[in-house]
């Protein structure tokens, strides 16, 4: 009887004692797997695959194929040329048993392609990885809703009790009264009485760069506060 199979995207025509190259399973040699993408079974032919067929093997060894040359030239002003080397890794396996029905009860490891990755056989006999069925039970179960409510848009800060409207000196806006507010000025009456020290202070903390002077703030202050 031959069966034919498929691993690593390729189709391979198998019969008992056969041994044939994969692409690189995740086994050791000595290991037996057992192939379920099976496509045709004798006579039977799948839909697209035969249901509970199997094709089991014997891994003989991991091996490395022939190396092959590639290179690539970049035709431009600053082009590029690069030389690189490839040896595809494969592994040898011998066939075994092939099953026309029952393989997905045979409890034998999944030949699976890839490297140090577990792997289980899934409930239709098909081959899975653990993170793959692991992501399947996530997509399967229902998402709680989110009991945190949404969060608030953050309050701009209220203006101390008692404070003057700053806005109403020269070139003072939102931006720069709430400067002065965080700097512990709040009323006309605290910027009439600013000495020069206190100014240069100011000027220095807040980056004002003259601006106090310029804009005569004192003066407006003196004026605002009285009412």
């Amino acid at each position: 009887m031959f069966a034919v199979l498929k691993t690593g995207g390729k189709q391979y025509k198998v019969a008992s004692g056969d041994v044939l190259r994969v692409e690189k399973l995740a086994a050791k040699a000595g290991d037996k797997v057992q192939f379920n993408e099976i496509l045709m079974v004798g006579s039977t032919v799948g839909t697209p695959t035969v249901e509970g067929a199997g094709v089991q093997a014997e891994v003989i060894d991991q091996i490395k194929g022939e190396k092959t040359i590639n290179f690539v030239k970049r035709r431009r002003k600053h082009g590029s040329q690069r030389t690189k080397g490839h040896r595809q890794q494969l592994t040898l396996v011998r066939i075994a048993e092939i099953l026309e029905k029952g393989a997905d009860k045979s409890g034998v490891m999944a030949a699976v392609s890839g490297a140090g990755i577990a792997h289980v056989t899934g409930a239709n006999g098909a081959p899975t990885s653990k993170k793959a069925a692991a992501a399947a039970a996530r997509a399967s179960t229902p998402k709680a809703e989110n009991p945190k409510a949404a969060p608030k848009a953050k309050a701009e800060p209220k203006a101390a009790a008692g404070a003057d409207d700053l806005k109403k000196l020269s070139g003072v806006g939102p931006a720069l009264e709430k400067k002065l507010h965080e700097a512990g000025v709040t009323t006309f009456a605290q910027i009439a009485a600013w000495t020069e020290a206190d100014v240069a202070a100011m000027d220095e903390k807040l980056s004002f760069k003259g601006r106090i002077e310029r804009e005569g703030w004192i003066a407006q202050a003196v004026e605002l506060a009285k009412g």
